[in-house]
């Protein structure tokens, strides 16, 4: 295949509304970037990232020595955790404000990139707080500039326009989707992600697989969003299994990364439906919850209930992980490819059912109607490709609970 024509050590441009740097040793661009916001009249700067995963990774070893060689003053704010709420880009945005920082610099997987890009917002308007811009009760209009190096291959929020935040008292985990988000440059540097562990790998792989089955199968989806769909989930099925056995195999790591890029150019495009819909409320219920196993525990009960509805792009942009199907749309064919889709995701070690992790059949009343009363999630389940009812949304909660290939549901011949 063409991949083996690419040297991935050669750092390329992909253009979306995001500038990305991709490839290994991408993360030197940073001096370059430091040098734009320099000329932009920007010279402090907050990094909004998670403890120490910055460090870690290698990132700050290149980031420390840009900023001094461009004279660009910077603060760390570093408590934003897994699932990050609105408390700690408060306290991010309140640290951003004192210390003057005139751009965001989000470095970490998808929880510091989009705890940044709510600071971002934030410094803008300094009267506002961030359970007020998870709420809607204000309606910004622009935000300073963000950069955004990402250390995982899975969120695509380094290329989109899509930031997400819990908001633990009410227990809601919304959406903002606003263009001045977008981040001014982004970084996707294999390097950087080689120590993530095998079940950090499947988790955030699981989440770009997600991400371009809901924008290929939603009531707006373009052929643009099935295209990059089935190479997104052709490059994860190849290259995945791979990256879990050998963490520093960077080839891997960067057509995951690829793959996750342009996962989330296909949902920036095509929009999301009912996995994120009903995952949103599994984490903010249980923030512990890692976002890729909540999604991948839902995956299959999700294509058995809309696989009736778009058939020929389900068996199309899975079949390199479930072939054969024909697209006929019938219920034999649609437990076929949940069946086959959760085989995979076991095969990944990714067995953990909703009962599994703490949920139960008490839970699905409340699960069903944070799904609706949430800001935004609504609007994602009015794109789904099926009428996302509460019955529906129940439904797919309570087969999620265990595995779906054992349940005796009905099948047509």
């Amino acid at each position: 295949m063409w991949e083996n024509e690419i040297d991935i050590h050669e750092v390329r441009e992909i253009r979306c509304k995001t500038t990305l740097y991709l490839g290994v040793g991408a993360i030197h661009k940073f001096e370059d970037i430091c040098a734009d916001l320099k000329k932009r009249g920007i010279d402090r700067v907050i990094v909004v990232a998670s403890k120490s995963a910055y460090i870690k990774c290698g990132a700050w070893d290149v980031m420390k020595p840009a900023f001094e060689k461009s004279q660009i003053a910077y603060t760390i704010y570093n408590g934003v955790t897994p699932n990050p709420d609105n408390r700690q880009v408060d306290e991010a945005a309140a640290m951003a404000r004192q210390f003057g920082a005139q751009a965001v610099i989000g470095v970490g997987g998808g929880s510091p990139i989009d705890a940044g890009k709510s600071v971002a917002v934030l410094l803008k308007y300094p009267q506002h707080n961030c359970k007020e811009l998870y709420t809607y009760e204000f309606a910004p209009e622009t935000a300073v500039p963000l950069v955004a190096i990402n250390t995982t291959h899975g969120t695509g929020t380094e290329v989109d326009r899509f930031a997400v935040v819990s908001i633990p008292d009410l227990g809601f985990k919304p959406c903002i989707a606003q263009d001045f988000i977008y981040p001014l440059y982004a970084i996707d540097d294999p390097a950087l992600m080689a120590k993530l562990p095998a079940n950090q790998t499947a988790y955030v792989s699981v989440d770009a697989i997600n991400h371009v089955t809901e924008a290929a199968t939603t009531k707006v989806a373009s052929p643009y969003a099935i295209m990059l769909a089935k190479e997104t989930i052709r490059l994860v099925a190849k290259y995945l299994p791979r990256a879990m056995k050998k963490q520093d195999d960077l080839e891997a790591r960067y057509y995951l990364a690829y793959a996750s890029a342009i996962a989330g150019i296909a949902f920036d495009n095509g929009m999301l439906h009912l996995t994120h819909a009903l995952e949103h409320p599994l984490s903010a219920v249980k923030p512990d919850l890692a976002h890729g196993l909540g999604l991948a525990m839902l995956l299959p009960a999700v294509l058995e209930t809309i696989y009736p509805a778009v058939p020929q792009t389900l068996a199309d942009i899975y079949s390199p992980i479930v072939s054969g199907l024909t697209g006929n749309g019938s219920l034999a064919e649609a437990k076929r490819l949940a069946v086959g889709v959760e085989k995979w995701l076991f095969s990944l070690g990714l067995t953990s059912k909703l009962e599994d992790e703490g949920y139960s059949t008490s839970d699905l009343e409340r699960l069903t109607d944070l799904a609706r009363e949430t800001p935004s999630l609504g609007m994602l389940l009015d794109l789904a490709p099926v009428d996302a009812n509460s019955d529906i949304v129940r439904s797919i909660y309570e087969r999620s609970m265990h595995s779906i290939q054992y349940e005796n549901l009905p099948v047509a011949a």
